[in-house]
């Protein structure tokens, strides 16, 4: 199939670097890059790494929005406080 594509410059770029690397022609890299983008096993999946944050029985973790809040309406009860 032939069709015109426009590529931005940093693709340009890796495109031409590919060409050069790998002594393929235009056509071919492309191809390649697309194949790579487009096909699921590519790699392997993302991982987010995790850490050990110590436990602190005193700070209620799984109630946190619960927590702040409480912090919120103590504030706004100080604030209303020192205006009367």
């Amino acid at each position: 199939m032939r069709t015109t594509v426009t590529l931005e410059p940093d693709v340009a770029a890796l495109i031409q670097k590919q060409m050069q690397e790998r002594g393929l022609s235009f056509k071919e890299a492309v191809n390649t890059a697309i194949r790579a983008g487009l096909t699921e096993s590519g790699g392997r999946p993302f991982e987010t790494p995790t850490f050990r944050m110590g436990f602190d029985p005193a700070v209620p973790w799984d109630k946190a929005l619960a927590l702040s809040g409480e912090f919120e309406d103590d504030e706004l009860t100080r604030k209303l406080a020192v205006r009367k």
